[in-house]
This record gives C-alpha cells, structure tokens and sequence, in this order.
C-alpha cells in the first residue's frame, strides 16, 4: 500500500491538488492528455439472468449482502445522543450513538413483542428509546432500563432482554454492519485506502446538504453500471452534463474489492496541474465503488454519495447524499449548493436511474441472452470478477 503524506488542512470552498493523499496524486498524475488516450477494445459478456434471476438474488443476499459488511448510512448524519431507524436493506434497523460518541446498530425490535421502536429514516435527538407498544424503554447503548408494571412480570430479569445488536464499525465516513447475527464477523474488505481518500476528501467531517431516497425498478448492478464507465456520459447526458467530459477511458486502482476510477474531465491537461491553487475537481472527477454497494463521485463544490441496496431481482432502493464542506454560510453558497443539489437529482434520477429502469425493462422481455461490453466499459467487467470471487 502507499505511504499516505500529510494531509493540509482543507479549504472547505477549493480542494487543490495537495489536500489529496499520495495515492490519489499519483493516479491524476497518470491521467495522459486526451489526444493521446488509448482506444480500448474488449470482448466480454454477462448472462442478462445476473439481472433477473430469483437464483442469482437469493445466492448474492446470503453470500454478500446479509454476511459481509454493508454500509448503511453517513456517520456524519448521528451526533451524540441521537438515533435512526434504517429499512433500505428490507432488515428493519435501529442506529444510535451515545453522548460518549459510540455507535450502535441494532436490530429493530422491542424485546417484548417485537415491535419496531422507531419508524421513520429521520434523525431523532434521543436520550432514551421507548416503544409506542407497551412503553419498555431502552438507553442508547440497548440496555434495557424501564418496563412498565414491571411487577406483573414473574422472575423477570431486565438485562436478559437488551436490544439485538449487530456487529458494526465506522469507516470512511460511513457506518457499516453485518446483516446477519450469526455470520462469522470479517473486517477485511474495508480498505485502508478508502478511508484514507475519503478522509481527505473531508467525506467523515461533511454536512449533508441534501438526502433522497429513490425506490427504483432495476436490478442494483443495472443502477451501479453506469458509474463504473464513461461510455454512456456523452451520450445520456449529451443534454446535461455530458460535454464537461471527455470520451477516453479511466484511471482505475483495485483496493481489495473496492475500486477506484480517476478521469480527467474534457478541460483537462497535463499542466493544469501545475496550478496549485486550482480546485482539482474541476478538472479531475474522482468515481468509487466501494464494494459492495456505495457509490460516490466528487464535484467541484459537493460530493454525491449513493448507497445501492437490493429489495429483488428487479427492485433497489438508493439512499443519495450530496455532501458540502460545511453548511452554506451565505446566500451565495446557498445558491450554488442549491442549483447543484437540483442538478445531480436531474442528472441521477431522470438521466442514470431512468436509463436503469428502461434497461431493466428490456432485460426482462428475454430479449437477450446476454449483455456485451465495449472497451470503455471495462471496469465493469473488473467488478463482476470481484464480485464473482465471493459468490
């Protein structure tokens, strides 16, 4: 792994070249001129029953999504003392942090009758948790520390019903828990590398300056496809974004089964990045997906994060996050902030998530047998094998 430099300390309005970790300059660095880009070529194909198939869901939930670690929200989103309920994954959830700052992912169900004890994907200020049902009320570390008519209750002994807790962690910014209660606890596909990008990148520190969730008829990896290649950039969104990029392929790093795509955007030169006042973002787009499901792709004055959860075969929910520096301190930044927030919904939602929707659609007539890949889209293909490795 590279040695990780220092990192200065951010402007919160201009990220420049040097705000970035060693790894990240290095891959920029190798971003050639775009006259001088290569013209990839590619035979491969996947079965379009990766996209359909009951079979090829049910075998991705047991062995990915339910025993490795997923992510399932922003740390930054709970402060101390606060608490969310989370149903993305279809497993109802109950996140909370203590005013000593630790996290908990809990399963959400009162241990009484199961009742969910919050309902909602809005952070609530807490000291403690109490279910609507019969009023047992928990403290934020799930210790169970109030029920009423305790005394009707025979041999009745209150820490033999804490909370469910999974196993959990925070990394690069998000909170990450395994699904499964039973599933043998395994850290390693968080990368090192990623939480040191993302920190440099300010992701852990950011304000969530919007939030919406989109529930999307497509198949997860027919949403994630189109953030792991170019191809489709001058030409879907040849009406909205597409003439800020250049038609080339990307700087692509593997960290584990993470991966990393560096581009430089059609204003792009070698010597722009002499300049080290410039905002670096507004030649070079840096796009992650961060196995299995979190996408997230920079701008020049915000940072979009997206977090891909199966519901079927053809059903996924997408949790987005568009995240600023800071909260914006004057109506200028509030403009820009704003005008960019309704930007990436158009462009995501009815450009990328509509394209998925339709493709969804095709795949399902039986109309192919197969989908194929150009050589623009070869990251793609470094995904599906990663993927694969763990199927």
């Amino acid at each position: 792994m590279n040695q990780i430099k220092p990192v200065r300390a951010r402007n919160p309005i201009k990220p420049t070249l040097d705000t970035l970790t060693s790894s990240q300059i290095e891959a920029i660095r190798k971003i050639p001129p775009h006259d001088a880009a290569p013209t990839p070529e590619l035979e491969a194909h996947r079965p379009v029953s990766i996209f359909t198939g009951e079979d090829r869901f049910q075998h991705e939930q047991q062995r990915i999504f339910l025993t490795m670690p997923v992510p399932i929200t922003l740390s930054t989103l709970l402060e101390p003392g606060t608490a969310m309920a989370h149903d993305g994954y279809g497993v109802p959830l109950l996140l909370t942090r203590t005013k000593e700052g630790r996290l908990h992912v809990f399963l959400n169900a009162c241990q009484h009758k199961g009742s969910k004890i919050l309902d909602g994907c809005e952070v609530q200020k807490q000291n403690r948790l109490t279910c609507p049902y019969h009023a047992w009320t928990y403290a934020l570390d799930g210790k169970l520390v109030a029920v009423a008519r305790d005394e009707t209750f025979r041999n009745f002994e209150k820490h033999t019903r804490n909370l469910a807790e999974l196993p959990s962690r925070e990394h690069a910014g998000l909170v990450w828990a395994i699904l499964d209660r039973d599933a043998d606890e395994d850290w390693t596909s968080l990368h090192a590398q990623i939480d040191e990008d993302f920190t440099a990148m300010g992701i852990p520190s950011a304000h969530v300056y919007g939030r919406k969730t989109f529930d999307l008829k497509a198949n997860w990896k027919v949403v994630l496809e189109p953030f792991l290649e170019g191809y489709h950039v001058q030409r879907l969104h040849r009406n909205s974004i597409g003439q800020l990029f250049a038609d080339v392929p990307n700087v692509t790093d593997v960290f584990g089964l993470s991966i990393r795509q560096i581009s430089g955007k059609v204003n792009f030169t070698p010597d722009a990045l002499n300049d080290e006042e410039e905002n670096i973002h507004k030649t070079v787009t840096h796009a992650y997906q961060v196995f299995p499901n979190c996408v997230v792709v920079t701008s020049p004055y915000y940072i979009s994060v997206m977090l891909l959860m199966p519901r079927g075969p053809g059903r996924t929910i997408v949790d987005y996050f568009m995240l600023t520096p800071e909260a914006p301190s004057s109506e200028k930044a509030e403009a820009l902030y704003s005008k960019s927030y309704d930007l990436i919904l158009d462009v995501f939602g009815g450009e990328d998530f509509w394209a998925a929707e339709m493709s969804q659609a095709g795949l399902e007539t039986g109309a192919l047998d197969t989908v194929v890949y150009s050589g623009l889209e070869e990251t793609i293909l470094t995904f599906y094998d990663l993927l694969e490795s763990r199927l």
